[in-house]
């Protein structure tokens, strides 16, 4: 009986119920259980970014469940892997992990984003790149800000300021170079914000607009022929990775999936990356990045800093691409919805939806969709050579 009563009390100590009434700060892992279940909700209930939030969300309930094992943060202090650690206590997540670590995933992740989006508006109006690039405005802005006002670190200033180009890939894979320790926060900030495009964006859009300017009907776009299509990716990514080599791999993957869908005889491969491969990737990479959303580093004031400058990055984005697709309709008397400029944020293709949602509200006869596809498509560039120069600046 004795025996009996020792092995119970054994696997009582072992539970999670009992972390809870023995471990200091046990208090932390249940609020960090209840902001799981909140992202949970969003992610189900209100539909937001559902396919990167619900696995994020479930990986951060199950990496604060006391004595759960599954991820250990230990393993990659310091930046780096430790795999004597990982070979002897490395759990689940810690395995997929890796794949973040070695930015992989975010890489897989841009060659589906290739082979799922069409570059046809952009090759049809490259001044489309302008606006791309204006909307990263909010990206160096917010870097300013965290280096100066919140005196973060240059790698946590610049992961923080990614969050502005509203990429979660590319957050990701720029915060688990620079700033791995504060992967779960910015990586939660950078997808909540993309969730929020529908209700950030447009009242700045609105407010640095006319009724008359979101009025404006533009040209319809000239046909691409696949020649251009062809070249276009080739193009880009011998410009990039001779440009800015620490870009190369999201660029390259990004411009490799675009390829595989336009060229016309790799039907099989652009489905996979589109699909099946893409998938797995993200059920990976969300779990993997919300089990680094542990109490000790996401319950914190610093988290409260990233998430404010990544909300001001993301909103002086916006706002910087709208300010010069202002200046591009002046000088084109009158000719370019500034509207479109909202798009240059990365979040494709949703920034573009509300451009177009936006655009239809003044002028139901106004279909802003494909012109702002062009900025839309820019931006994911812009923000993935804006990784690469922190990459080589901090790296």
């Amino acid at each position: 009986m004795e025996a009996v009563i020792e092995a119970l009390k054994a696997f009582w100590e072992g539970t999670g119920f009992h972390a809870f009434f023995t471990q200091p700060g046990a208090w932390k892992y249940m609020v960090m259980i209840l902001i799981a279940c909140f992202l949970l909700y969003l992610a189900i209930v209100k539909r937001f970014e559902p396919l990167l939030l619900l696995p994020i969300a479930f990986g951060m309930l199950l990496t604060n469940i006391p004595n759960s094992g599954m991820f250990h943060a230990f393993i990659f202090e310091g930046g780096h892997i430790n795999w004597k650690l990982l070979t002897a206590s490395g759990g689940l997540i810690d395995y997929l992990y890796l794949g973040v670590k070695l930015g992989i995933y975010p890489s897989l992740i841009f060659l589906g984003v290739g082979a799922m989006t069409d570059f046809g508006p952009l090759i049809a109006n490259p001044k489309s790149l302008l606006l791309g690039a204006a909307a990263q405005l909010g990206i160096f802005a917010a870097f300013i800000g965290a280096k100066y006002i919140f005196n973060f670190s240059d790698g946590l200033a610049a992961a923080i300021g990614i969050i502005g180009g509203a990429d979660g890939p590319t957050a990701i894979y720029v915060t688990s170079k620079l700033a791995p320790d504060k992967l779960g926060p910015i990586a939660i900030a950078a997808y909540s914000y993309m969730a929020l495009v529908p209700f950030i964006q447009p009242p700045f859009m609105r407010m640095l607009t006319t009724k008359k300017e979101r009025s404006i009907v533009m040209e319809q776009l000239r046909p691409v022929n696949k020649t251009e299509r062809i070249v276009f990716p080739i193009v880009v990514t011998i410009f990039v990775a001779l440009l800015v080599p620490s870009a190369a791999a999201l660029v390259g993957m990004l411009m490799l999936g675009n390829l595989l869908r336009e060229c016309g005889v790799t039907d099989r491969l652009s489905k996979t990356a589109q699909n099946e491969l893409c998938n797995i990737v993200t059920i990976f990479l969300g779990i993997s990045v919300g089990a680094t959303a542990t109490a000790d580093a996401f319950l914190n004031l610093e988290t409260l800093g990233i998430l404010a400058m990544g909300i001001c990055a993301f909103i002086i984005g916006t706002c910087g691409g709208v300010l010069f697709a202002k200046l591009m309709n002046w000088i084109s008397g009158g000719k370019i919805n500034p509207l479109i400029g909202s798009a240059g944020v990365s979040a494709v293709p949703m920034a573009a939806r509300v451009a177009q949602i936006e655009g239809q509200k003044e002028n139901p006869g106004n279909f802003l969709l494909m012109h702002a596809m062009g900025p839309n498509v820019a931006g994911v560039i812009g923000s993935a050579i804006a990784a690469g120069v922190f990459l080589s600046l901090f790296g």
